[in-house]
């Protein structure tokens, strides 16, 4: 898979005569690695931004319609959920982080076993292979390897999010947390996902059938308090003239940012896929970054007609001193935690004000604004 916008573009073309009836008959199937997917493995460069969720949801409309791409767009839309339902409470992205460190310093018996993919359960540790070798697994077995961790292997939810976030190209604070978490029974309290050997072996074909080999039957997770929403913080409008762009991994789409009033004289970028765990990121993951951050400053040099290069994050003070720096917003994630001492001016996009302070409660209530959502940020 290559970090670049052009081939995010490509699998778009190649994926959209798909988005209608064929992704909602198929997308719960996961004929294994190689073969025929109805899903679109699209989201490492949606995540990145390397193309926009607008664009996605625009050839979807086009080529099949709402009603028939519905559960297509559906999708599209999870992900701007999931960032509005963290962006309103960032304690719970605080607290996973806090128990991943502490977790770390003592790993608790299994968990070696679990990420090497000797478990002794064929389909979970042929999951580990596939993530660690592709940088991806589909959305089914990923709902199915974090209840076979949590409820079968009993090990910490936290840790094996983690696991996730360490291999997956399309690793996303705000959906890979909150997944999780809605697996465990905690993002809706006492609902959760339970993997059945009947349904996997439904579902990849009979490639895998563990009957006899998971826990069907567990109580969902329970923690003292879920924090009440608080409001989408407003954002200062940086003032008009030079700025210098910052670009990261979160937003690396900058032709589409707005930048009215503002001239931008200089692109920089900044890296920090180590910084999305304790345990760093693996190589895979870096290199998918590091190229995507790359891809991301050519096309910002070329469009803006400006100098455009990668620094550090001790580069910043510096630069602060002397130019106005503005950049794409980061979500709650690492990478706002990366970038929090530095008094850089974030740019929120259209898309992201009108879908974060909807996601309240949960999807179904956010889903109901999806067709005037559509109408508004896609015409």
């Amino acid at each position: 898979m290559q970090p670049t916008r052009a081939a995010g573009l490509a699998r778009l073309a190649e994926f959209t005569p798909l988005m209608g009836r064929a992704y909602a008959e198929g997308r719960n199937h996961d004929p294994g690695p190689g073969k025929p997917r109805h899903v679109s493995v699209l989201s490492p460069y949606i995540r990145h931004r390397l193309i926009t969720e607008q664009e996605v949801v625009a050839a979807a409309l086009a080529a099949h319609g709402a009603e028939v791409a519905g559960k297509f767009i559906q999708e599209v839309f999870w992900r701007s959920y999931w960032k509005g339902w963290l962006a309103q409470r960032p304690a719970v992205w605080d607290a996973y982080r806090d128990r991943v460190a502490a977790g770390v310093q003592a790993l608790p018996e299994g968990y070696a076993a679990a990420i090497a993919g000797r478990t002794g359960i064929a389909c979970f540790d042929a999951w580990v292979r596939e993530l660690v070798e592709t940088g991806y697994v589909h959305n089914h077995a990923r709902m199915w390897f974090a209840s076979i961790w949590i409820f079968t292997l009993r090990l910490p939810w936290e840790l094996g999010a983690d696991f996730f976030l360490r291999h997956l190209l399309d690793g996303d604070a705000a959906s890979n947390t909150l997944s999780w978490r809605w697996v465990a029974g905690l993002h809706t309290k006492g609902k959760h996902y339970v993997a059945r050997a009947e349904n996997i072996a439904r579902y990849t074909g009979g490639r895998f059938a563990p009957h006899g080999s998971l826990n069907e039957a567990p109580l969902a997770l329970q923690e003292p308090y879920l924090p009440a929403p608080r409001p989408i913080p407003v954002l200062p409008a940086p003032p008009p003239g030079p700025v210098v762009l910052l670009l990261h991994e979160d937003d690396l789409h900058p032709e589409s940012l707005p930048l009215a009033g503002l001239e931008v004289s200089r692109v920089i970028g900044l890296c920090s896929p180590e910084a999305r765990s304790p345990l760093g990121a693996a190589p895979l993951v870096q290199r998918f970054v590091e190229g995507a951050l790359e891809d991301g400053l050519n096309r910002a040099a070329a469009f803006f007609g400006v100098s455009a290069g990668r620094v550090a994050r001790d580069d910043l003070p510096a630069i602060l001193a002397r130019d106005v720096v503005v950049m794409p917003e980061a979500p709650v994630g690492w990478v706002a935690d990366f970038l929090r001492p530095y008094a850089v001016m974030p740019l929120r996009r259209h898309w992201d004000g009108a879908c974060w302070p909807l996601a309240e409660r949960g999807f179904f209530p956010f889903g109901q604004h999806i067709p005037r959502l559509c109408a508004a940020l896609i015409g």
